[in-house]
């Protein structure tokens, strides 16, 4: 399952309360963090690029196909995670961190984040949801999490990425559930 939206929408708050609901039924869940596979790189590089490429670059979604096949054909996944701890985070080759993150196979294996539902993957996901959350809500979340400083730099380098994948690459009408 891939928990879709917007940033700041609520993508990792629902699929941790998804995983613990499940969890007490005694289902098992294995939830991934689409954040982990940022693809990186300066921010000079992502501001000479259109709405369009960085909505196709912004997640690495190669890693995380390869991901989500690995759990399906062996039971387990290991990958390593962007490093959005390292002090050269904006630089290139990307930081990625030392030690890999794993995954194993459940009854549900969710990933979560933006651009998790897009197309190149819908091989390897049976169910898109779209968490579909008003922008002002958004926005005070995000505020919230990250802090005034932030706002200006998602606004400008991110919002126009995320209308375009929403609106064009992966419009609503195109997920399995929108909640």
């Amino acid at each position: 399952m891939a928990i879709n939206g917007r940033s700041g929408a609520g993508k990792s708050t629902l699929a941790a309360a998804l995983a613990q609901v499940c969890k007490a039924r005694g289902v098992s869940v294995t939830v991934i963090e689409g954040d982990e596979f940022y693809a990186g790189g300066t921010a000079e590089r992502w501001d000479q690029r259109s709405s369009a490429d960085k909505a196709r670059h912004v997640i690495d979604w190669r890693r995380q196909q390869r991901v989500l096949e690995d759990i399906r054909t062996n039971g387990t996944a290991s990958w390593y995670p962007f490093d959005w701890e390292s002090p050269d985070w904006n630089s290139d080759p990307i930081p990625l961190r030392s030690t890999p993150a794993s995954a194993t196979a459940a009854d549900i294996v969710i990933l979560e984040g933006a651009y998790s539902a897009r197309p190149e993957l819908h091989d390897v996901v049976d169910v898109r949801v779209l968490l579909d959350t008003p922008p002002d809500r958004r926005r005070r979340q995000l505020l919230e999490r990250e802090g005034d400083e932030y706002r200006s730099d998602w606004e400008r380098r991110w919002s126009a990425a995320e209308d375009y994948y929403f609106g064009t690459i992966l419009p609503p009408d195109h997920f399995d559930h929108v909640l």
